[in-house]
């Protein structure tokens, strides 16, 4: 059988969970296609499809570092709740865009809310987190 390698362009059936068993992502009825070695996916299920065979189905735990790296505290900020808009929504939870000094938006997670201020996350949700995916290599679409 012919093993997936950098530079292939593959699809993947895949079930990604956190380490208690709570689902995040799926590929869902349709396989998640990428090239190897593009950076397309997180480092670890990259690194994991690597070498697997057509057909081939694993399951993988992928350390927070080879996923979206840790949970870095200097993105987390608390603004004063009278800067932000009243038609904006600051539920916990709620999915934001702020942007840099520079004008790069950057999104943000609302963490904490009270009258005088609003703390807003910039990691990414699953950052600080180890990833359980169940993979299945259905094809490489073309070989490198």
């Amino acid at each position: 059988m012919t093993q997936a390698k950098n530079g292939d362009t593959v699809r993947i059936n895949y079930n990604g969970r956190l380490v208690d068993g709570t689902q995040f992502d799926s590929s869902g009825s349709e396989p998640l296609q990428f090239t190897l070695g593009e950076g397309q996916v997180i480092p670890g299920l990259e690194t994991h499809v690597e070498g697997m065979e057509v057909g081939a189905k694993s399951t993988v735990t992928v350390p927070a570092d080879a996923a979206y790296g840790p949970h870095r505290p200097e993105v987390v900020m608390t603004i004063d709740r009278a800067k932000v808009p009243d038609n904006i929504n600051v539920d916990i939870g709620t999915r934001l865009q702020v942007r840099t000094r520079d004008g790069r938006p950057i999104p943000v997670t609302v963490v904490e809310v009270d009258d005088a201020s609003v703390k807003l996350d910039g990691n990414h949700p699953l950052a600080g987190k180890d990833l359980v995916f169940d993979v299945e290599l259905v094809e490489i679409v073309q070989a490198a």
